[in-house]
Order: structure tokens, then sequence, then C-alpha cells
């Protein structure tokens, strides 16, 4: 039995969101413990680079 198309991309978003939360948790707790703004910056920078991993590799029509 064959996984259709779109199934297989909602898995891979999937997949792709939750590293991308595992990595701001991981820098939030390793890097920023006690420290906000420069934590807020982290994350949205971390986020941004994430997006545009998406939008240049993963989001193919």
């Amino acid at each position: 039995m064959a996984i259709p198309a779109g199934i297989g991309k909602q898995v891979a978003v999937a997949l792709y969101v939750a590293a991308m939360a595992a990595v701001i948790v991981g820098v939030d707790f390793g890097f920023f413990r006690n420290r906000f703004w420069e934590r807020l910056a982290a994350n949205i920078g971390i986020v941004l680079v994430f997006a545009a991993f998406y939008f240049r590799f993963i989001r193919r029509p």
C-alpha cells in the first residue's frame, strides 16, 4: 500500500516543525536560561533560518 504524496508532505512538515522546536528549546536551556531579550532574539533568528530553509528546500510545487 503506497502512501499518498500529501500525507508524506504533511509528515515531513511535522517533523521539520518538531526539529525546530527541539533546537529552540535546546538553545534556550543551553545558553539563554535567564536572559529574556537575548533568548527572544535567538528564537526569532532560529525561526527565520528554519523558515528560509523551508521555503528554499521543502516547499516545492
